[in-house]
């Protein structure tokens, strides 16, 4: 009675696997988002079924000797409704690729796909610096913009799956030209890539002090690492790119929030980092842009907590959701 007993009691966990153009991070995930082991394998971008079988022998290793009900997969790419076909990721040879259905066929266990962004909002919204919120907006700051939304508890996929493009909200007519085709969006104006092409205007134009325009003198060109140097050191020409960048951020979250209406607006990514050197220029073009200010609460504006970790443990929260949804038996 005591094996039945530990039998009964022994706890269900979800993999998470977070697929990038480079690397493929994989995690076994507690119901209450901690981390139990995890993997990273080199992804191999320009073969789909590879990378079936990469995942696929990552969730056999993290499951051994654990209870598993399912798996998720988190990809920065456009995903559908039903959670199962990659219409199409930029960096890696998926173009209506059905990889729910070749992994569930491998796996013999429940799986689902999620946008990255997605991903990471989830496990923020549950586990990080939004789980005491009902309505959230995150938006992830790297060398693109990426964002997930989450309205009443529930997260925002929309009609065809691919809601919460945030990215490519266009704050500028007929501005720079942008990666999608259009122009003047928020990816090339308030993006990690959009930071580092201020400083080095700045630098071009003789710097603010003159330790950007020495360096992109010396250098040739500025990269993140010298730049995130020049902010931690308080470098002004550094610190006014950022207030630029803020700023673009700021206007663009004034609009979200005339549609949206979050409590809080969550940034992670790479240049989240920069914490409030990045939040106060955000609020205040925020404030700016707000129709209607003053007439009701603002919402709050912060920085994410599980960094790295979110994607997986976003991916796994979400599987196990939609497993319970369909009644899935766990496996092991």
């Amino acid at each position: 009675m005591q094996g039945l007993w530990a039998l009964a009691w022994r706890p269900v966990h979800a993999i998470g696997i977070d697929i990038g153009g480079t690397k493929i991070a994989g995690a076994l995930v507690t119901d209450d988002g901690a981390i139990v082991a995890e993997e990273r394998q080199p992804t191999p971008a320009s073969d789909p079924a590879e990378i079936v079988e990469i995942v696929a022998g990552m969730v056999e290793r993290l499951s051994a000797g654990h209870t598993v009900i399912a798996t998720g997969v988190a990809a920065a790419g456009f995903i559908d409704a039903e959670q199962s076909t990659v219409y199409y990721a930029p960096n890696i040879s998926w173009r209506n690729e059905p990889f729910r259905d070749r992994l569930r066929a491998r796996l013999g266990m429940d799986v689902t796909i999620d946008n990255d962004a997605n991903a990471a909002g989830w496990a923020e919204f549950r586990y990080g610096v939004a789980r005491d919120a009902h309505h959230m907006t995150m938006l992830t700051i790297g060398t693109g913009v990426g964002g997930a939304i989450v309205i009443g508890d529930q997260l925002v996929r929309g009609g065809f799956g691919a809601a919460g493009e945030l990215g490519h909200l266009r704050v500028v007519p007929d501005g720079l030209p942008c990666g999608c085709g259009a122009r003047g969006c928020i990816e090339q104006y308030g993006s990690g890539r959009a930071l580092l092409r201020m400083a080095n205007e700045i630098a071009d134009a003789g710097g603010i002090g003159t330790t950007l325009a020495t360096a992109r003198r010396d250098a040739g060109e500025l990269t993140g690492g010298m730049l995130a140097q020049f902010l931690a050191d308080g470098d002004p020409g550094a610190l006014h790119a950022l207030r630029q960048l803020g700023h673009w951020l700021g206007q663009a979250c004034a609009s979200l929030g005339a549609v949206l209406d979050p409590e809080l607006f969550v940034f992670g990514g790479g240049v989240s980092v920069a914490g409030e050197l990045l939040l106060e220029p955000v609020r205040e073009s925020y404030l700016a842009h707000l129709p209607a200010r003053g007439y009701h609460p603002e919402p709050r504006f912060v920085v994410a907590e599980l960094v790295n970790d979110a994607g997986v443990v976003g991916a796994a929260d979400l599987a196990r959701i939609h497993a319970a949804a369909i009644g899935a038996a766990p496996r092991g």
